[in-house]
């Protein structure tokens, strides 16, 4: 116990193991196995479903094995609790000095539009800044009873406190804000969030802004992380609060595909806590932010917060301020601009400090709208398979009755390393795959594990040039073959187009 209250005050617990949750494990089950005839065994052993679309239950963490023996279950893990990525600070002073930081003061910021969704704790709608506040869903029952259920009120008001006259405004005030409770029972736990963070998918596309993470790598909240953002969404998390602890490594934060979040102060240098990271894509303010607070906790209603909690919010807000003005763009490119439009800070171009530089939302305004970048994610086999992690998979680039295809897309060394895609070959025709970007191709054939066999074809020159690989189906039935396409050995990210013809061999 002494060793755990030593590890509490550290600037970045996040998804800290403070403790298992008492008695509940997360579940996964096999994709061989129905979910008609599973669900029965699973409620029987005291089990909740929580992520249907990933086929994730919560039972008691003692029905595991017995769940096991079944063969039922392809995974399973301790239900871990979570850690905000706040640091509480001095009482509000009446001044929010991020606005003009970030060009909130530059532009008018629209009506209701794209959702921002908060899976956090819950939202206090007794506040002020909330009680009466338009465009406000709540998602599940929100509980606020205790002092650490304050994080998620702080969060969403920095994202959407409106124009009222009281406190605080939020950086997209009119937002349509919609906050899920990851801490029904006064702790944030990884099943909850899983389920706040698919439930807002269902929900169609939006802004999801998770200010929480940690070291440890959780499978089940990856996959819940990347079926959102196969569902359009755009998913923002806070990079963490350990700068000076040698920043570790922190999930979700480190996932591909998130947009990942550090933070600043009022002279727009990086905050000496926040989370440096490969995976960094921009910072915002987050020192001394004045935030709502819930009145049981401070009567006044308001004080000042530091964390990169508070600059994971800023963007998640300023991101659905911009796709809820340029409608015409999909979340990939929404991902791309809010990055790419950032101030530069510090040397020139992208750095493991601040990302590409401090959120500027005139920039992200105006920025012209990058290549779409579809069918993400689709990092390897598992994601693209029908069946596998996701259950359509992803449809192939040629049929029996249509031998070509092209598209257009992107990669980015760690955000976006790999893009796999299906090909139907029919028996005797050959294949041939091109690209017109300094990119490296692969073709696999197709296998019903993980992949992990070498590759049947690889392009000459490994990325330089544009590129070409090919591969015949020498037998008599029609296959599937994966070709991959990843970075050139020269280039860290790049758009790329390409093309798919089958043919008879020359």
């Amino acid at each position: 116990m002494d060793t755990l209250n030593s590890l509490l005050p550290l600037l970045a617990s996040l998804l800290a193991l403070a403790a298992p949750a008492p008695d509940t494990a997360l579940v996964q089950i096999d994709p061989a196995h129905m979910r008609d005839a599973a669900a029965p065994l699973l409620r029987r052993a005291g089990g909740t479903e929580i992520g249907p679309e990933l086929r994730i239950w919560r039972v008691p963490a003692a029905a595991v094995p017995a769940l096991k023996r079944t063969g039922i279950v392809s995974f399973s893990e301790h239900e871990r609790l979570l850690k905000s990525t706040a640091i509480p600070t001095d009482p509000l002073v009446d001044e929010q000095w991020w606005r003009a930081s970030v060009g909130a003061d530059k532009a008018s910021p629209p009506g209701p539009g794209k959702p921002v969704t908060i899976v956090d704790s819950g939202l206090d709608v007794s506040h002020p800044e909330f009680a009466s506040r338009p465009n406000t869903t709540l998602l599940n029952n929100q509980t606020v009873r205790s002092e650490d259920d304050d994080h998620g009120t702080e969060v969403s008001s920095v994202i959407a406190a409106p124009e009222n006259g009281i406190g605080l405004v939020g950086i997209y005030p009119l937002a349509d804000l919609r906050s899920w409770d990851a801490s029904p029972n006064g702790f944030l736990s990884d099943g909850s969030a899983i389920q706040g963070i698919l439930e807002a998918a269902r929900r169609g596309p939006g802004l999801i802004n998770l200010s929480f993470g940690g070291p440890i790598d959780d499978r089940l909240l990856e996959e819940a992380i990347l079926a959102a953002i196969r569902g359009g969404s755009v998913v923002v998390a806070a990079s963490g609060n350990e700068g000076i602890q040698g920043s570790p490594e922190s999930f979700p934060a480190d996932y591909a595909h998130v947009l990942t979040v550090g933070a600043t102060d009022e002279t727009d240098a990086v905050a000496d806590f926040s989370t440096t990271s490969p995976w960094l894509d921009l910072v915002a303010p987050g020192v001394e932010i004045p935030v709502a607070e819930p009145t049981f906790n401070v009567p006044a209603g308001f004080v000042k917060a530091s964390g990169t909690s508070f600059s994971a919010p800023m963007v998640a807000g300023a991101g659905a301020w911009v796709w809820t003005v340029r409608p015409e763009l999909d979340g990939s490119q929404i991902f791309e601009i809010m990055r790419r439009s950032a101030r530069d800070l510090g040397g020139a171009g992208w750095d493991t400090e601040s990302g590409y530089g401090l959120l500027d939302i005139p920039a992200a305004l105006s920025r012209p709208a990058p290549v779409r970048d579809p069918f993400e994610p689709n990092d390897d086999a598992d994601q693209i398979e029908p069946g596998r992690m996701f259950t359509g998979g992803m449809p192939p680039l040629t049929t029996a009755k249509r031998g070509a295809a092209t598209l257009n897309a992107r990669l980015d060394r760690h955000e976006d390393p790999h893009d796999f895609y299906r090909v139907h070959v029919p028996p005797g025709r050959r294949v041939f795959a091109r690209t017109s970007g300094p990119v490296d191709l692969r073709i696999y054939r197709r296998s019903q594990r993980p992949l992990r066999r070498s590759p049947v074809a690889t392009s000459a020159h490994a990325g330089t040039v544009a590129e070409h690989a090919s591969y015949t189906n020498t037998g008599t039935r029609p296959v599937y073959v994966y070709v991959e396409v990843r970075p050139g050995r020269q280039v860290s990210d790049t758009p790329y187009t390409l093309r798919i013809t089958t043919a008879a061999p020359r």
